[in-house]
Formats: structure tokens, sequence, C-alpha cells
């Protein structure tokens, strides 16, 4: 009896054996899970739509700065490749004349030339140059005046024509610079719009819709700006009707109770307030040139680098619209800035051009009432807008 008891004391300590480990595995189990839980990358949290609306923003204006560099840099590219092919136009035409003197040099040597097993005309093309050839030949007194004188022509065009082909080696590499910062901007402007699309891409149609409203939101509110602008504009012009009618009764008034020479002196003041107008009333025919020409455009898309007919960007839609009136801008928002007259706000007339963010990487045309014509950023058409739909830089009266 003693042995059987010791039998299944035995028994009992095996059939525990595996319950405990079981217990033990699945524990380290969990251990292995939770350490691999705390090791791995925290999940960087969505942005919100706010977030993306000014991380979209931001991109499209930094895409229209660096498209303006690209404006930039092919409009460099364009002038240094009209010069290169004129420089090689015009060393080909150098070439060619130098070739048919050279041609009546080697009949003058092959006239002169009596002794050597080097024919005439192989010495002339050897020898550093022709004044040379003839001085060593000692035959150079023997020649003639007209001889000499195409001599004397030929070392003329042979010292023009590698000046013009080392500047036209000169412009050729600065036309390589030029076109490597031409794909640069090209590059940059691409990298940015990718990443808003990719932006875009990854909200849900829910979040899309809010992106749009918060979109109608900040239009709304730069609408009541203009309207805002619009009615100090009516009550500017009302002001200055009234007082426009209150002086031209005065000079009524006083027609009738002065002499023939104060009459005089009213009439030389009125001169100069014509003058005035004159001035006023030309910038107003061009202005609406620029206006018609404009309106003309609206729902055209926004293309980067574009100048018309069919797409435009910013600075290429006022730089056609203005160029319509019969004035000449540069391509860039950088150089349009520097044109003409800098206007305050409150002084804005139709036609002038308004400029926006510090670096002033956008601008539209003034059409009155605190409204523009603008080529926005890619995506949109010209259209009409409030010039408080973007921080303003400045203006500008181009003429």
């Amino acid at each position: 009896m003693p042995a059987l008891a010791s039998h299944r004391k035995e028994r009992s300590r095996t059939t525990t054996s595996p319950a405990v480990g079981l217990t033990t595995a699945a524990i380290a189990g969990v251990t292995l899970l939770s350490t691999q839980s705390a090791n791995a990358a925290p999940t960087e949290p969505k942005p919100s739509i706010e977030e993306v609306q000014k991380k979209v923003d931001d991109l499209y204006r930094q895409a229209g700065t660096a498209t303006e560099k690209y404006n930039k840099a092919k409009e460099s590219t364009d002038a240094k490749r009209a010069e290169v092919d004129e420089l090689l136009d015009d060393a080909a035409t150098r070439t060619e004349k130098l070739n048919e003197s050279r041609r009546v040099l080697g009949n003058y040597a092959a006239t002169q030339y009596r002794t050597g097993a080097v024919t005439p005309t192989a010495a002339l093309l050897f020898a550093d140059s022709p004044q040379a050839y003839f001085d060593q030949t000692q035959l150079m007194d023997r020649m003639t005046d007209r001889q000499r004188t195409v001599i004397d022509d030929y070392e003329t065009q042979r010292a023009a024509d590698a000046k013009q082909r080392a500047a036209a080696t000169e412009k050729l590499e600065s036309l390589t610079l030029s076109q490597k910062a031409l794909r640069s901007s090209k590059q940059e402007v691409q990298a940015k719009l990718a990443e808003a699309r990719a932006l875009l891409s990854k909200l849900t149609a829910e979040e899309k819709e809010r992106l749009a409203a918060l979109e109608r939101q900040k239009q709304e509110e730069a609408r009541l700006k203009a309207e805002a602008q619009a009615k100090a504009e009516a009550e500017a012009r009302a002001k200055e009707a009234a007082a426009e009618a209150a002086r031209q009764q005065q000079e009524a008034a006083q027609s009738q109770d002065t002499s023939t020479g104060t009459g005089t002196d009213t009439g030389t003041s009125t001169g100069t307030g014509t003058s005035t107008g004159t001035a006023d009333s030309t910038y107003a025919a061009k202005a609406d040139k620029v206006l018609a020409f404009a309106r003309a455009q609206i729902g055209k898309p926004y293309v980067w680098g574009a100048s018309g007919p069919s797409s435009y960007d910013c600075s290429g839609l006022t730089q056609a619209a203005w160029k319509a009136a019969g004035v000449d801008l540069p391509r860039t928002t950088w150089d349009q800035v520097n044109v003409g007259t800098r206007v305050a706000t409150k002084d804005l007339l139709p036609g002038d051009l308004v400029f926006f963010y510090d670096d002033v990487s956008h601008v539209g045309i003034y059409i009155g009432d605190g409204m523009m014509i603008h080529a926005p950023k890619p995506g949109t058409n010209v259209r009409e807008e409030s010039i408080y739909y973007m921080p303003i830089y400045g203006s500008v009266r181009p003429a």
C-alpha cells in the first residue's frame, strides 16, 4: 500500500506541469506584445481641416513664387537664346567672308610663290597669318597696294571673327546657366503642386465639403471688406462731386461780380483744371481697354507659366491686359511692381495693379469697389474677386 500511494502522488505532479507551462507562455506572449507596442512609433494625429486648408494655401503660394522664378528664368533664357542665335548667324557670315578673303589671298600667294615643295595655298594656310607668310617669304615689297589692303582686311576680319566667336561662347555658357535655372524652377513648381494634390487626395468627401465651406467663408469675409471699400469710394466720389459743384457755383457767382481782368484770371485757373482732367481721362481710356480685355478672359484656366491666349498665370494676365492698352509690362510680378506710380489702397483706380503677399508673388487688376480680376491658382479660372482675399502688399498705376 505505501508503494501505491507513492505512485499516485507522482502522477499528480505530472498532470499539473503542462498547465503551468501554458500560463507562462501566455504571460510571455503578453509581455512581448506589450514591449512591441511600446517600441512602435506613435501614429501622427490626422491634421484638422483648418490645418489642411492653411497648408494647401501655403503650398499654392509657394508654387506661385516658384512660378515667378520660372517666368523670370524663361524670360532670361529666351533673351539669351536670341542673343546667341544672332551672334552665331553673324559669326557664320563673317566666316564666309573670311573664307572668300582666304581664297583671294591664296591666288596672290600662287602668283608670288616660286620655289619650295609646299604648294602656295598650303603654305598660306599653315602660316600663323597671311601677313607673317608674306613677311617671311620677303614678298611684301613685290605686292601691289590692293593686295596689301586685302591682307590688312583679312587680318581685321579674322580678329573680329575670333572676338565674335568668343562672345558667342560666353553667351552660350550664360544660356546654359539660365536653362538650368529654368529647369530647377519648373521642378520646384511641380513639387509644390504635387504636394498640395497629395494632401487633398487624402480627404474624405465630407472633409472636402468642409474645406469648401471654409473657402466660401473666406471669400465671404473678403467680399464684405470689398463692400466696405466700395462704400468708402462712393462716399469719396460724392464728396468730390459736391466740392466740384460748390466750386463751380462759386466761380459762377464771382464771374457776375468781377471785372474782365479777374475773369481772365479765373479762365487761367480753369485751364489748369482742364489739363488735370485730360491726364485723368487719358489713364481712364487706357484702363477701359485693360478691363475690357481682362473681362474677356474670365473663365479661362489658370496655368502656371502661361501668358495667353487660352490660359494665364497671374502676371501673364496683367501683362497681356495692359499690352492691349499699348503698354508693355515686364513678365514677372517682381518687375511689374516697380513700373509706374505707387498708389495707396484707398486711392485705387480701375486698371491699377494690386500685388499680394510679402514676397510679391501674386497680382490682380483692380476694377473698382474693392474688386479685381485675376488668375488665382491651379485648378481655378480667371475670375472677379475681392482684393481682400489675400494680404495686400501694395499697388501700382502702370501708366
